[in-house]
């Protein structure tokens, strides 16, 4: 079997999508082969002993220290996110948790960005801190508090790099200059960024986290994560604590993973097109208070993203002047957008964060971050723009 990364050949991101990591078997199969296998036969026990020991490149013990499928996986993610190597994860939470957990123990300190994913912030506060890690929060937009937090020392800094949902762009690289400076590693969760707007690593994080469930895969198939980096973290610090946890992506889902990074610069590139028409439209409308999207002039970090990121994104915001009440009646007048809580998707989805995926946080905290009761997330899939133009603008001309 042959591996190939493409992470020498020059290739453009786009031609690394297709066919980095790439692994053939000696039928020479054009699609990815599934090496759907727990386990593996060795040639002799001294071959068995020696992998025990450490295994060689495209040498394998058991599926959940890695897999042939999953291994291709990896290499193309690192790839194309421009760094050294990846593990891919069950789901994308596995892959926040376990960066986590890998890196901190009891007394370490964490300084993370306030706008959060809801599970992300039961990570560092419930888990985390229950075993004896504390968590200092900071407005991810406001450069002081992070001169602020880090000037003592810290062993990890966490943020999304577009805050979910209500796209808040932090400024990468100032980041990670003072995450550095004190100390700290820096991971990132990237999923509304993608990989194909993304800096990350240029910027200087560390470690890059995305939910592959989202864009790479982009049809709503299949769980799965992914935790890119450098080579002495990801095979130091990640490896040994995911394979004796157990959260290894499974070599079908990582199929799946690999086809949709076959197509995913299309995909994205398309989708962002779409809401940036959709967030033009809708700014100035006379049933919404504000719009929400890195790509237009009114967002509050618009320079940040066009000096951070190669493009706005596929996720847009806006809150509706009725409030909850607004919001529902606007989903439910939706005939081409579905309801649901995923992003990512081919299919365009709109979201109530407020009593979806931010339910659980008290009210006071929803206040703070924007998430208020008539706030809509709506991830832009692949529809025609036109037809997705009628149906929003339509659903918002019934309220």
């Amino acid at each position: 079997m042959t591996a190939n990364t493409g992470s020498n050949a020059g290739w453009k991101s786009r031609t690394v999508a297709v066919h980095g990591g790439a692994r053939r078997s000696q039928y020479g199969e054009m699609a990815e082969a599934i090496f759907l296998t727990q386990g593996f036969a060795y040639p002799d026990a001294a071959t068995a002993e020696r992998r025990f020991v450490k295994s060689g490149p495209d040498e394998f013990i058991y599926a959940r220290y890695g897999n042939p499928t999953v291994a291709a996986f990896e290499d193309r993610i690192a790839a194309l996110e421009g760094t050294e190597d990846a593990f891919a994860t069950a789901s994308g939470m596995a892959a926040v948790s376990g960066a986590l957990t890998a890196l901190l123990r009891a007394g370490d300190r964490v300084v993370a960005s306030r706008a959060l994913f809801g599970s992300c912030l039961y990570v560092l506060e419930e888990v985390l801190g229950r075993f004896g890690v504390s968590v200092d929060f900071v407005d991810g937009t406001d450069a002081g508090q992070w001169q602020a937090a880090l000037a003592t020392p810290a062993k990890v800094v966490f943020l999304e790099s577009v805050s979910n949902p209500t796209l808040e762009v932090i400024d990468l690289p100032m980041v990670c200059d003072l995450a550095h400076k004190a100390g700290a590693l820096v991971v990132v969760d990237n999923a509304f960024a993608t990989p194909v707007f993304s800096r990350a690593a240029e910027a200087g994080a560390d470690l890059i986290v995305y939910s592959a469930t989202k864009h790479i895969d982009g049809q709503g198939r299949c769980l799965g994560g992914v935790i890119c980096g450098p080579r002495e973290l990801i095979r130091g610090k990640i490896e040994p604590y995911m394979k004796h946890t157990g959260g290894a992506l499974s070599p079908f889902n990582a199929w799946v993973m690999l086809n949709g990074l076959t197509t995913l610069d299309l995909r994205v590139k398309a989708q962002a097109a779409s809401a940036q028409a959709l967030a033009e439209a809708l700014e100035g409308h006379p049933a919404i208070a504000s719009v929400l999207f890195p790509g237009l002039a009114s967002h509050p970090q618009h320079a940040v993203a066009k000096a951070t990121m190669g493009g706005p994104g596929t996720v847009l915001a806006f809150d509706l002047k009725g409030g909850k009440e607004a919001a529902f009646a606007f989903m439910d007048a939706l005939q081409v957008v579905l309801i649901s809580n995923n992003l990512g998707d081919a299919r365009t989805i709109a979201t109530h964060p407020a009593t979806t995926t931010h339910q659980r946080l008290p009210e006071d905290q929803k206040a703070l971050l924007g998430i208020t009761p008539g706030l809509i997330r709506l991830s832009v899939g692949l529809e025609a723009t036109e037809d997705l133009l009628a149906d929003v603008l339509g659903a918002l001309s019934r309220l």
